[in-house]
């Protein structure tokens, strides 16, 4: 056994970590998730053909395809995630009493501790909240600003008879800028709007992110901006608040003059400036499915309640079990961990560079909770009318069982009023919406591989027509058919 004498000039398991933290500082370590899995759900990859006859199935529709027919399924991030343990221990605390339930209690402190708005009405999920909201503020020839209002709040908007206007920032428009807060609104657009017609204006609502417009966050800067406009043309100021601790991360990241806040701080300064949000919970509540409304005044509060009851059921459970509303209480503190939302991005991040890397166009920066598809520059050769997202969509699934959504003509044109003609939408985007907490970095190497593999292809790709469709939020339910390639492109 040796005798080694401790010296003063021994180093301390302090200096040795030092050296060891400033030897690896240059290098980048990959990125892991921060959790365990406890429990697994397992998935079955299909055959080429078997993809292809159950595209035939579903007439070209993803959504109508059935869940165990895919692979990877990025539709939507919406009630898709995995929930936490704490999450699921909560799921047993849940009081099931009609009224006045101790979930509620929960649920309820959660919404005022975060969000810092006193009133709280549950729903079942976020287009419910959208539809009271509406249906208490909004009339027939109003105009409901927004930088960019997504499908469900159009849909409610316009079943009031109401114009959904959206109001994006220039930069929005441009999917290679590298602009950091793309979700921004036009403050001149929304000061023109308030001026010309402030009497038809019930409300400006602000969607964080901007999902629609490739999941880019809005500034605190511009909530400022959009609330002071508010306050002189006297018109309420609300939220669409589905992702909004990840549009708080994002200030955090790209805004030098809040990167000293905390996440909990930048949401409790965004909410401070609105009259009220909507949110699915489903979405930055990590929950399988709720939502809420949330209100500073007390009378519009009640106005909503007696609303609801019709429909949704009585306030204090608003269309959920009280297991369910326990999960959202949990998931809404869980979701502004810093930990996990540096992971999250981070794991966004890392499929977009990679893309961008190989030439394939995505849109840039990075946003919140999807890696989104440039489609019109993915497939330069399909026009607006042979809807390019939804061929690109296809093409996905088909190559590798990825589920993705069109976010461009198929989901967000519109009809000229006097010649019945379709007005594209102003992107032909494809998002690829990442499910928190639900698969790890090898499933986003696969996705990243299976989309090389059809952009190398991607001159062959051709466009889709639409069969039929339903009246409102025709991509739920149309049915597509391919089309022959007119401009055939070389490679």
């Amino acid at each position: 056994m040796s005798d080694t004498t401790i010296n003063s000039d021994s180093p301390s398991w302090t200096d040795v970590a030092c050296q060891h933290a400033q030897a690896v500082t240059n290098s980048k370590l990959p990125i892991i998730e921060p959790f365990r899995i406890k429990s697994v759900d397992p998935i079955q990859a299909r055959t080429r053909p078997e993809r292809i006859e159950f595209l035939e199935q579903c007439h070209g529709n993803l959504f109508l395809l059935p869940a165990d027919a895919v692979l990877i399924d990025l539709l939507t991030d919406s009630g898709t995630g995995a929930m936490s343990s704490e999450q699921w221990a909560a799921l047993m605390r849940g009081d099931e009493s009609y009224a006045g339930a101790k979930s509620y209690q929960r649920f309820e402190q959660a919404v005022q501790d975060i969000l810092g708005l006193p009133h709280v009405v549950p729903t079942h999920q976020g287009r419910a909240a959208e539809s009271l909201l509406f249906k208490i503020l909004v009339q027939a020839g109003d105009v409901v600003p927004n930088n960019t209002h997504f499908d469900t709040t159009r849909a409610n908007v316009e079943a009031m008879g109401a114009i959904a206007l959206d109001l994006p920032c220039d930069a929005l428009a441009d999917t290679r800028s590298n602009e950091p807060f793309k979700g921004n609104m036009d403050l001149n657009a929304l000061e023109v709007v308030l001026a010309d017609d402030r009497q038809h204006v019930p409300l400006v609502m602000m969607t964080l992110t901007n999902n629609a417009g490739g999941g880019q966050p809005a500034s605190l800067d511009n909530l400022r901006g959009v609330r002071a406009l508010c306050d002189a043309y006297a018109v309420p100021l609300y939220i669409d608040a589905c992702r909004f601790a990840e549009n708080a991360w994002l200030q955090h990241l790209r805004d030098p003059d809040v990167a000293g806040l905390s996440v909990a701080d930048l949401v409790k300064h965004a909410f401070s400036l609105a009259d009220g949000c909507t949110m699915s919970a489903k979405k930055d509540g990590l929950a399988n499915i709720g939502g809420f409304l949330a209100l500073r005044d007390a009378e519009l509060a009640e106005s909503a309640r007696r609303v609801m009851v019709v429909t949704e059921g009585f306030p204090t459970y608003g269309g959920l079990a009280g297991r369910d509303l326990d999960a959202v209480a949990q998931g809404l503190h869980e979701v502004i961990d810093e930990d996990y939302l540096g992971y999250r991005i981070s794991s966004i991040r890392y499929v977009c560079e990679r893309l961008d890397a190989r030439g394939i166009p995505v849109v840039r920066p990075y946003g919140g909770h999807a890696v989104f598809l440039d489609a019109a520059r993915f497939l330069p050769h399909v026009q607006a009318a042979q809807y390019p997202g939804q061929a690109l969509a296809i093409e996905l699934y088909v190559e590798g069982g990825i589920r993705s959504c069109e976010i461009g003509s198929v989901m967000l044109a519109q009809v000229n009023s006097e010649t019945g003609e379709e007005i594209p939408a102003a992107q032909e985007l494809v998002r690829l919406a990442i499910p928190r907490r639900t698969y790890t970095q090898s499933h986003m190497d696969y996705v990243i591989e299976i989309i090389d593999r059809v952009w190398q292809r991607r001159e062959q790709i051709g466009g889709v027509g639409i069969h039929s469709e339903p009246p409102v939020l025709r991509h739920f339910g149309a049915r597509f058919h391919p089309l022959p390639q007119s401009n055939p492109v070389s490679a």
